[in-house]
């Protein structure tokens, strides 16, 4: 059996118990579910979505020292070896494989908003518990705990850790901390609401550190990022009266600066900062294909764009992938059918 949560969670667990019940979406059946298959299992895979943020990785980590703490044998795996290194300040982050184990009796995937999105098929008679928090999700799963209305993956591992009274050690704090953190842009999305507050301050108690989780963070960026992110902002263009911005990164220009893929996220917040701009998006080219990544203001749904292409996402953010080499080409691809909803 797993630790249950000490007599300081439990009272936090009544005092949210009425809310929790009456906000959930999710079959909170399937919180025990979960665990029963977990109990059961002799090793786990836990799976990260392909180019994993730090909601994904957090909600493993989480996940990952829980059982480390109660010695359930797993793995934490990763399709590439190529990891955000500003999270390696997370415990366990230097566990994360690219190498499949031999066996596997039971697999987790944290994040991924589509099937597609682990990056490898599954066996088939491998249960897969998914936890996520995509509109774009289709219960892909054997068991699926999938909330698009909670601000976080993290914050629905949160859940399963609070509904089965599981204790939230200091290094799992952290991790669920830093995924919310981040997939809420520092709290101030519109899905992070009290609710996801009072999770937030109760992970504190439990040993998160906020200036120290946003100082790793923030304050790591590598000067390769600061050579392209002005090349990024050149190739801005708008349209429609400058309602709709893109932008994008060519390959050479990551040869040139050194830089990775995830040195230049930041730019696409920056178009989005400007007050005229609607809808964005930004194309760079990486790992053989051109993905896209899409934001809007307000009521625009960027999430109906991705489908076209096989992607997914939110409301007001989503990401898909498009099989070319040639930007320009993706460009107006994309662009073409967010004039048509849009303009």
């Amino acid at each position: 059996m797993l630790n249950k949560i000490n007599v300081e969670q439990e009272l936090y667990k009544l005092i949210l118990k009425k809310d929790f019940i009456l906000s959930n979406k999710i079959d909170m059946s399937l919180y025990s579910k979960a665990l029963e298959l977990i109990e059961k299992s002799r090793y786990i895979l836990i799976i990260t979505h392909v180019n994993p943020d730090p909601d994904s990785i957090g909600s493993a980590l989480a996940l990952s020292n829980l059982f480390a703490e109660n010695k359930i044998k797993h793995k934490v795996f990763n399709i590439s070896s190529d990891l955000p290194k500003n999270l390696d300040f997370l415990n366990r982050f230097d566990k994360i494989t690219n190498i499949l184990p031999p066996f596997y009796d039971l697999a987790i995937c944290v994040d991924c908003g589509t099937y597609k999105r682990l990056g490898f098929d599954l066996a088939k008679d491998v249960p897969l518990i998914n936890f996520d928090h995509h509109a774009s999700n289709n219960n892909f799963g054997t068991i699926n705990i999938v909330d698009p209305y909670k601000s976080s993956t993290a914050e629905i591992v949160f859940e399963f850790f609070k509904h089965n009274g599981l204790n939230i050690s200091k290094y799992s704090a952290q991790s669920l901390y830093c995924g919310i953190y981040d997939d809420t842009l520092a709290f101030s999305l519109g899905r992070c609401d009290e609710e996801t507050f009072k999770k937030v301050n109760f992970l504190v108690e439990c040993g998160a550190s906020p200036s120290f989780i946003a100082n790793k963070l923030l304050r790591r960026d590598s000067l390769a990022k600061y050579r392209i992110i002005p090349k990024v902002l050149d190739s801005l263009e708008l349209h429609k009266d400058g309602e709709i911005a893109t932008i994008y990164a060519l390959e050479e220009w990551f040869k040139t600066t050194g830089a990775h893929a995830r040195d230049c996220e930041d730019a696409l917040d920056m178009i989005m900062s400007m007050q005229i701009v609607q809808v964005a998006f930004f194309i760079r080219f990486t790992n053989g294909a051109c993905r896209v990544s899409l934001r809007s203001k307000n009521e625009l749904d960027v999430s109906k764009i991705a489908s076209i292409f096989d992607g997914g996402g939110h409301f007001n953010a989503s990401g898909c992938t498009i099989d070319t080499k040639d930007v320009e080409v993706a460009k107006n691809l994309v662009l073409k059918e967010v004039i048509k909803y849009y303009g």
